[in-house]
């Protein structure tokens, strides 16, 4: 060890290392190993109860409505129908495609048409389209869903989405507690080897979205429910009035819900069994593009609409502790502590001071990864051969979630200083601008 201070020391100098310690410790071993400490600790919990615990056999089985949002999709629609006629769920499925803009839409309207389910083949399998004249975005045709849906659990699916055959089923079990008001549904990238952007973002998905989803559920602190693929009871989605307007309406409903939390005593679980499909934006522009929209409805919501609803006396002292860390910090600090940290570093350091402790940083950051991804293949993963070869990333995942994080700042100032939120393609500019201003 003292050989190694006096390499060190000999490359830097002796400040040069306290500068590296004070730079480095609060932004990795503050932070981000407790966090990343507590979705293994859920990890491995709910892989122990799993284990252990004997399958029971449940005769609830309500009606399902799957509210089927449609744009451009066109043929890819009916994978989707399809997809959901082949649940192996023995209730009753009644399947909302809601075809927006269905005027000048009609490559996707013909589509949902022309699909037939034969009810000999499909039994309990029930199509019922909306076609929505006049375009008026994803809410739009989530509420209108809503309102034409019988079901006592309501699913809200994107159209070019596919799903696993056990997927109702795995999501409908949860919501026999009727402390749960919502299930988030796991998704997979359909599209994997597409282009390295696509590979990045399967592992992404993964290792940051479903492995930790499985992790924080463990201590009821989902952090959201996908908006291709969420399951929520019908009865408390009306009296809270549906789907809000806007844009990131999946990240809008989790806090309306989670205001709810302390009152009710809720909880929203993660159904890792319950498997979507989706193609991942397959150019490197479409995905900066994409995450330019995510990232900045981040700020949108926690700042400007939801600012309000964050406390502890609505959502309890858990929750509330876990917004501000992976919500306020994670997502909207750290991005800029990053994107700082990382000029500053490449203007003041010196070459060797420099190649040093970006080397340690993703080294660090390196081993991170190369644990979250063995504990996904050992204790997550139902299809390891799959993900096996995910593995030829990992050495690059470190230099990828960089470049998100250094985006997400600009994603988060191009929301600042210009509204980001409004120039979405998710609704029409006169939806977003007849919506109330925050």
């Amino acid at each position: 060890m003292e050989q190694l201070y006096s390499m060190l020391s000999a490359i830097m100098g002796t400040d040069g290392l306290s500068r590296l310690f004070y730079m480095l410790f609060p932004l990795f071993l503050v932070f981000e190993l407790p966090l990343t400490i507590m979705v293994l600790l859920g990890v491995l919990r709910w892989f122990t109860r799993r284990r252990s615990s004997v399958p029971k056999t449940s005769l609830y089985r309500p009606k399902v409505s799957c509210i089927i949002t449609c744009y451009s999709e066109g043929m890819d629609v009916q994978t989707t129908l399809l997809s959901l006629c082949e649940q192996t769920y023995p209730g009753h499925i009644e399947m909302i495609p809601v075809v927006d803009g269905a005027t000048v839409n009609q490559p996707t309207l013909s589509a949902v048409r022309r699909f037939n389910v034969d009810p000999l083949l499909y039994p309990r399998r029930h199509l019922r389209p909306i076609a929505k004249w006049q375009r008026g975005g994803r809410v739009s045709s989530l509420n209108a869903g809503l309102s034409h849906a019988s079901g006592e659990i309501v699913m809200a699916l994107d159209g070019d989405t596919s799903f696993d055959n056990n997927m109702v089923s795995a999501i409908v079990r949860n919501f026999e507690d009727p402390s749960v008001p919502a299930v988030a549904g796991s998704l997979r990238v359909r599209n994997v080897w597409g282009s390295w952007v696509t590979a990045m973002q399967a592992l992404e998905y993964v290792l940051s979205i479903h492995m930790s989803k499985i992790g924080l559920a463990e201590w009821n602190l989902v952090n959201n429910v996908s908006g291709a693929f969420g399951a929520f009871r019908r009865s408390f989605l009306v009296k809270i009035g549906g789907w809000n307007t806007h844009t990131a309406e999946d990240l809008d409903l989790t806090l309306r819900i989670k205001s709810y939390f302390k009152r009710h005593d809720l909880r929203i679980p993660f159904e890792p069994e319950a498997i979507g499909h989706t193609d991942a934006p397959a150019t490197l522009r479409q995905f900066l593009m994409q995450r330019l929209r995510w990232d900045g409805d981040l700020f949108f919501l926690y700042v400007r609409k939801h600012n309000h609803n964050i406390n502890p006396d609505l959502l309890g002292w858990p929750t509330f502790l876990m917004i501000l860390l992976s919500g306020f910090f994670f997502q909207l600090v750290l991005p800029f502590i990053i994107f700082i940290y990382t000029l500053l570093a490449l203007f003041i350091l010196p070459g060797k001071t420099l190649l040093f402790l970006f080397a340690l940083i993703y080294l660090l950051y390196l081993l991170i990864t190369m644990l979250l991804f063995g504990a996904m293949l050992s204790m997550v993963s139902d299809r390891p051969r799959q993900d096996v070869t995910l593995g030829l990333l990992v050495p690059v995942f470190p230099l990828f979630m960089l470049l998100i994080r250094c985006w997400s700042a600009v994603a988060m100032l191009n929301e600042m200083f210009r509204r980001g939120h409004e120039e979405t393609s998710m609704a029409p500019w006169w939806v977003l601008k007849r919506a109330t201003r925050f």
